[in-house]
């Protein structure tokens, strides 16, 4: 009798040990878990706005109108998913007319994302083809942007866009999953900003030629600090 007591005892001290061993486990994974929740927020475009900070006159182009553009559709995301959207059109007497969109989320927490055209073209009911990235020289450093051609019934669009996540200049989908995931995991919230050019014309080589030629001016043209939030190696 006596040592089934003892051989009691000594399982509630076993039990005691394994339950305060496994709560001290889960206090330090919900530690952890929660030091790795994104708290810092991680916004260079700040107050400003996207129509003061970008010229109307941008190079051979001057700006024409604000609608025209393929946008991203209109769904109950969109108020949250993006802080600012720019959609301009702009012309040139011996030039293609081009047409810029910037989109601004002020922070990516890896739910809401930015739309890439990938996203938006298909849904407006175009062809997407011939993707490919295309170095566009920049002051100082190189862009690498991506370059496709949408298709419709009644129109030929040739598209060059790049996208910034935080610090992370992503060229695909799952790489900027991954930059938001990233970042995350360090605790920030980074902002993000889509840029799209693009051009009517079926003639790939002729509007790639113009949307580079555009975004070389409109580089030219802006501050360091509104480079840097459109390109993180911009200089």
């Amino acid at each position: 009798m006596t040592t089934d007591r003892r051989d009691d005892r000594s399982d509630n001290v076993l039990l005691n040990r394994r339950s305060a061993m496994l709560g001290g486990a889960f206090l330090v994974t919900a530690g952890v878990a929660a030091a790795r929740v994104p708290g810092r927020h991680i916004d260079l475009l700040g107050d400003r706005k996207l129509d003061k900070l970008i010229p109307s006159r941008i190079g051979r182009w001057e700006f024409y109108s604000k609608s025209g553009l393929v946008v991203p559709p209109a769904d109950q995301l969109k108020d949250a998913l993006y802080a600012q959207l720019l959609t301009r059109v702009y012309l040139s007497a011996d030039a293609l007319p081009i047409m810029l969109l910037i989109a601004q989320s002020g922070g990516q927490t890896g739910v809401l994302q930015v739309h890439r055209p990938e996203y938006c073209y298909p849904a407006g009911g175009f062809t997407l083809s011939d993707r490919a990235i295309l170095p566009v020289q920049l002051p100082g450093s190189t862009l690498d942007a991506t370059a496709i051609s949408a298709q419709a019934d009644d129109r030929s669009e040739q598209i060059l866009y790049w996208t910034r996540v935080g610090e992370d200049m992503p060229t695909t989908w799952a790489r900027q999953r991954w930059s938001v995931a990233r970042a995350n995991l360090k605790g920030d919230v980074p902002d993000a900003v889509l840029v799209r050019v693009s051009t009517l014309t079926n003639d790939r080589a002729a509007g790639m030629a113009a949307a580079s030629e555009f975004v070389r001016s409109m580089f030219a043209q802006v501050p360091a600090d509104v480079r840097r939030m459109l390109d993180i190696d911009a200089r």
